[in-house]
């Protein structure tokens, strides 16, 4: 067998045929040109028994190396499916262990492309071992290095836990499967009939459960989102995010936001187009943009730098807060923190989802996840207040109370603990109802409640708000708060970790 080529011709034909590409052709796409170099390739499993000690060949089903993406050093394992399936043995597993260690040691991200049938079976417990030392690896590299999961075919049973202990995960529809217990085992046990595709397919963890990152309609697509993504992140928790030269004025004026957002709170509208006209070029890199909708996470750039912004979206649920929600940007809020990427915070929130589901499912303890985040990350933030901002929502959504650097609103900002028809519906339920004209009374309580507690300076008034600004001077505003900030060197309590809502 030839190393770079493969086990056959055969194999590799069987591949394509699954419309996949072959583990070369994936590092080859992922790497600068002529920058990756393999170790460990003449690597042999020394297992027995099943046939195993007749089959023996080299790189045991997983490539590992480094090279460099725009420049810049990345460290990777691929496995190869045409290698006993990318099945994990012992030799498998510590060569990924050795990589994983490099990797740590360098102070530089790791990807993971992986495509394998889990644990070999022939090895028994030392390929389950060899899954642990991964996982524990994981852990420890967790806020130290970008770690990068791509799901380039199966990964079943314990395999699945380690992109879920990644930062990000990438997966590709109709290639790319991940779940814990396969369609057979599901029959079997419930006798539910399902799919690989229907139980563990990237539209579902793109949209239901919530586990990957990205998805992508092939693998040149995904391979190139990995690329761009690396090249926004820093190497490691010691290192800035790295700045790129700006041909976008940073005081170039919005206008179109104006257009963009209409003044009545009731009223939709899409948040991406705002902050398309806020970032450097409009270019935004959304995560999970397809689960939670209703909060937009996304790395862009400001002035040339790195951000983090976390947004509501007003066009899917109004933008309310609800548990996926808060998971969703409690995760990106922990991730940016750990990578220093300063946080932008735009809000036009009307509250958290009420119902009976989501107090049962734990509103409260998921809600508290965003909460934590926010009051636990000590990178620049800045929080832009465009219109609602309601109860503990507003609070959560990185108020000055819990710890923003710098908050900003525009003249159409409500902050209150919730919408004046319903405080006025509290506060003068009786008088309303005792009046001749009810209606009538209402209104003229709503509209006395909103002058006196909502009005666009209150919050500004009371030292909340920093400045109230004219909507096309957002860029410019954003872009000098985060430069003035820039050095920030916030420190927490010394602890050996905080305790995080469950």
């Amino acid at each position: 067998m030839d190393v770079e080529q493969g086990p056959s011709t055969r194999a590799t034909q069987a591949q394509h045929d699954k419309g996949k590409l072959t583990v070369r052709e994936r590092l080859d796409l992922l790497f600068d040109p002529g920058t990756f170099r393999e170790i460990e390739g003449f690597r042999r499993h020394r297992a027995t028994g099943f046939g195993l000690e007749d089959r023996r060949p080299p790189t045991d089903g997983v490539v590992t190396g480094w090279g460099e993406v725009e420049g810049r050093k990345v460290f990777a394992y691929a496995h190869d499916f045409r290698v006993f399936g990318g099945s994990l043995g012992e030799a498998h597993a510590e060569k990924i262990h050795k990589l994983m260690d490099l990797a740590e040691a360098a102070g530089a991200p790791l990807v993971s492309l992986s495509d394998g049938a889990g644990a070999r079976i022939q090895e028994g417990v030392t390929a389950l071992a060899g899954y642990g030392g991964i996982f524990r690896r994981n852990v420890r590299a967790s806020g130290v290095i970008p770690q990068i999961s791509v799901m380039l075919g199966p990964c079943a049973g314990g395999a699945a836990y380690s992109p879920a202990l990644t930062d990000f995960v990438f997966m590709v529809r109709g290639i790319s499967q991940m779940y814990i217990t396969g369609p057979d085992v599901v029959q079997s046990v419930t006798g539910e009939e399902i799919t690989h595709e229907e139980l563990g397919g990237a539209q579902v963890h793109g949209t239901v459960s919530g586990a990957a990152a990205i998805v992508c309609d092939d693998e040149e697509e995904c391979l190139a989102e990995v690329r761009y993504l690396l090249s926004l992140l820093p190497s490691n928790n010691r290192e800035l995010p790295p700045a790129v030269a700006c041909d976008d004025p940073p005081d170039r004026r919005t206008e179109a936001l104006l257009d963009l957002v209409p003044a009545d709170p009731a009223q939709a509208y899409d948040m991406r187009a705002v902050l398309g006209e806020i970032v450097d070029g409009g270019d935004l890199f959304e995560v999970h943009a397809t689960w939670a909708p209703n909060i937009i996470c996304a790395l862009a750039r400001l002035g040339g730098h790195l951000v983090g912004i976390v947004a509501n979206q007003p066009a899917w649920l109004a933008g309310v807060l609800d548990i996926h929600a808060s998971e969703k940007a409690a995760r990106f809020v922990q991730m940016c923190d750990t990578f220093s990427i300063p946080l932008v915070t735009l809000v036009d929130v009307p509250g958290f989802l009420p119902g009976r589901e989501q107090e049962h499912n734990g509103i409260i303890r998921h809600g508290a996840k965003l909460l934590y985040a926010y009051c636990d990350a000590t990178v620049p933030r800045v929080q832009l207040i465009l219109r609602k901002a309601y109860g503990g929502a507003y609070i959560v959504m990185d108020s000055r109370s819990i710890g923003c650097d710098l908050s900003f609103a525009w003249p159409t900002n409500e902050i209150a603990v919730m919408g004046a028809e319903g405080a006025a519906n509290v506060v003068f339920r009786r008088e309303i109802a005792a009046a001749d004209d009810p209606e009538a009374m209402r209104a003229q309580r709503v509209k006395e409640y909103k002058q006196e507690l909502m009005h666009p300076f209150y919050a500004a008034e009371r030292g909340l708000v920093d400045d109230v600004i004219d909507p096309a001077d957002s860029r410019s505003t954003l872009i000098d708060a985060l430069t003035t900030l820039r050095a920030k060197n916030a420190r927490l309590p010394s602890r050996k970790h905080g305790n995080p809502p469950m």
